[in-house]
């Protein structure tokens, strides 16, 4: 596919790349290697990623598959921030290999439930391996797109995702999705890449940048205003870490953009992860 920078990034080849990159991410791990999507790259570095490295403990993790830990592409850890109960049933959008799922399901025990939604059969190949090798029997993964979960109204207590909403050139079907499997009183606790500041446009017409979790990112206010008109209330955002131009460079330099006149320092102070909540009220 070609990924060079595009006047008009059409969401069909946003999607493309995004599930090629992601389905690689998938068969990297079977050769043993830490997926890397989040930053650019090919998807199966070896290389540290400032984006998704050190967000779990290993007592958070002991008991899970490697393979699940390898697939982990997020920017912070969801389940963290959900203050998730025993009985409740928890949606991760894009679940990629299954880490979040498996920490839900642990969370809200056997007589709650975890779904993983995720688009790329791969990765869906690779949860469903994890799940038997965990023997976690309250998760069941779906395949679908996160602008139109295939979930009946009103069906979930908690909607996490982890450095997924960016990748999605539909934000603001996803976030109304995510608003309607919600039971009235039902939390949306992702985390995400936030931006803080304009990238230049050659950046934001990356294809490979998108799918790097870069290109895509909301501003903290566009993302404040977009969960608002969904129907959200309560809505806060909490930076977990301001990217600086030194952890920008080698995601730059993989995905191969910008140009001789970008750098780094364009990207510098501008992006972070961040934790993004919010409810659905209980009269809606």
């Amino acid at each position: 596919m070609n990924t060079e920078s595009i006047s008009t990034l059409d969401p069909e080849a946003v999607r493309e790349i995004v599930r090629e990159k992601y389905g690689a991410a998938a068969r990297s791990v079977g050769q043993d290697e830490p997926a890397s999507c989040c930053g650019g790259g090919s998807c199966s570095t070896k290389t540290r990623d400032p984006i998704t490295s050190d967000l779990y403990d290993e007592a958070q993790t002991a008991g899970l598959p490697a393979e699940a830990m390898l697939a982990s592409l997020g920017c912070g850890n969801p389940t963290a921030l959900a203050s998730l109960e025993a009985g409740e049933v928890v949606l991760d959008l894009g679940s990629g290999g299954g880490i979040d799922v498996f920490l839900s399901a642990r969370r809200v025990g056997p007589t709650g439930k975890a779904y993983g939604l995720d688009m790329t059969d791969d990765m869906l190949v690779l949860a469903r391996e994890n799940q038997k090798k965990a023997g976690v029997e309250n998760v069941e993964f779906v395949k679908g797109e996160i602008e139109a979960v295939p979930l009946p109204d009103a069906t979930v207590d908690v909607v996490i995702s982890n450095c997924v909403i960016n990748l999605s050139a539909d934000k603001k079907k996803v976030l109304s999705e995510a608003f309607r499997v919600l039971k009235p009183g039902g939390r949306f606790a992702v985390s995400d890449i936030v931006l803080k500041g304009a990238l230049p446009e050659p950046m934001r017409k990356s294809l490979e940048l998108w799918a790097g979790c870069v290109a895509g990112a909301l501003q903290e206010s566009e993302y404040r205003r977009l969960l608002a008109e969904a129907g959200f209330t309560d809505i806060e955002v909490e930076p977990t870490r301001v990217y600086s131009a030194e952890d920008a460079q080698p995601f730059l330099d993989q995905a191969g953009c910008c140009g001789a006149d970008l750098s780094p320092e364009d990207v510098g102070g501008k992006a972070m992860s961040a934790f993004v909540r919010a409810r659905k009220p209980r009269a809606v």
